[in-house]
């Protein structure tokens, strides 16, 4: 199966429009675990989306404290260098191996980034970090620019092939900038959490920076399937027991939200994931969407989503339908959807919407 693919800003690398996330991977027992996972069914997983087209995946250093790369490791090792896909990952984020619950700390100091390089590598069983990304914003003071000239050097050492940031806002990436190009961001993006469609994003399209959203199914609420139910019964250590988004009034606006996607779907032939998934790739600047899996017939769920083309009609539904439940917060409508608009407002006549 061949699926259709970007090139992620300038940094040589062109990467499917959907990518493996491989959080879950991880297994439960840390802070941020989304419970037991069998390491059978992660690799038996990632190598159904292969199978399926996928070219990257995409990992870090935290996902069950290490354990998220040794599941990749190992399904890397099982494949020939010919079909191997781009394995991305992330550093600063250290955890304590006497506390597994606690908190992670974000570190970017340079001899910790270095360390974890290493460390990663090893995991991986790799020569070469396809592409590296600071996890997140550092908290110990260290300035961002003493970071991104460690991440520079292990891009000149060849540990590194392109580097990245994830969940940086603009001030940031513009004090990473001037010492060497951010190849790619990595923020959340969905229907549920749009706010990096304000800034981030069009800074990136603007300087030829790539953009891989996670989370565009909003962590499963943008899904078929979810329930209300569903939050009750997760296990105890799923870090979604927690999160504003599963809990109360926001859970019932998400999930109505998630509702009105279903007769968008059904013209579509697809899957309200599929859906879910498309919205986040119809916004320009975007190359792609980290989306994760616990199984095969999860894949099979959101796989369309990687080749849906949703027409400008149906980005306005879904932006009215926002609008209407009061779900998530930032923009709703991408600029394609709005010139459109635009224009049927100018002939005072409905537009016709793209094939």
């Amino acid at each position: 199966m061949t699926l259709p693919t970007r090139p992620l800003g300038s940094s040589g690398l062109n990467i499917t429009k959907v990518g493996f996330g491989s959080w879950s991977v991880g297994g439960g027992g840390w802070s941020y675990g989304w419970g037991p996972q069998d390491d059978s069914d992660s690799i038996d997983t990632m190598q159904h989306g292969l199978d399926l087209g996928i070219n990257w995946i995409d990992t870090a250093a935290v996902y069950g404290l290490g354990h998220s790369e040794e599941v990749v490791g190992r399904l890397l090792r099982k494949l020939p260098a010919s079909a191997r896909p781009y394995v991305f990952t992330k550093c600063g984020l250290i955890w304590d191996d006497d506390n597994r619950m606690k908190e992670p700390g974000r570190v970017l100091k340079p001899d910790s980034i270095r360390r974890e390089c290493e460390a990663s590598l090893r995991r991986l069983g790799v020569d070469q970090i396809d592409l590296y990304q600071f996890h997140w914003p550092d908290e110990t003071g260290t300035p961002v620019e003493d970071s991104w000239q460690e991440m520079a050097k292990l891009v000149k050492e060849g540990k590194v092939r392109a580097a990245g940031v994830s969940n940086f806002d603009t001030k940031l990436l513009e004090r990473c900038e001037r010492i060497r190009h951010v190849d790619s961001l990595q923020p959340p993006f969905s229907l549920i959490n749009r706010k990096a469609a304000g800034k981030e994003i069009p800074w990136c399209e603007k300087r030829k920076t790539g953009v891989i959203c996670y989370s565009p199914m909003q962590s499963g609420l943008l899904t078929d399937t979810f329930t209300a139910f569903r939050v009750a019964t997760m296990p105890v250590d799923d870090w979604r027991r927690r999160a504003p988004d599963f809990n109360e009034i926001n859970l019932r606006r998400n999930l109505e939200l998630r509702d009105s996607l279903r007769s968008i779907a059904e013209r579509h032939r697809a899957s309200v994931s599929s859906v879910a998934v498309a919205w986040t790739l119809a916004w320009s600047g975007v190359t792609g969407a980290i989306v994760g899996a616990r199984t095969p017939a999860q894949v099979d769920g959101w796989i369309q989503g990687a080749s849906l083309e949703l027409t400008a009609e149906d980005l306005k539904e879904i932006a009215a339908a926002i609008k209407r439940t009061k779900a998530g917060a930032g923009p709703n409508l991408p600029k394609g959807a709005k010139a459109t608009a635009r224009r049927r407002f100018a002939k005072g006549r409905p537009a016709r919407a793209a094939n």
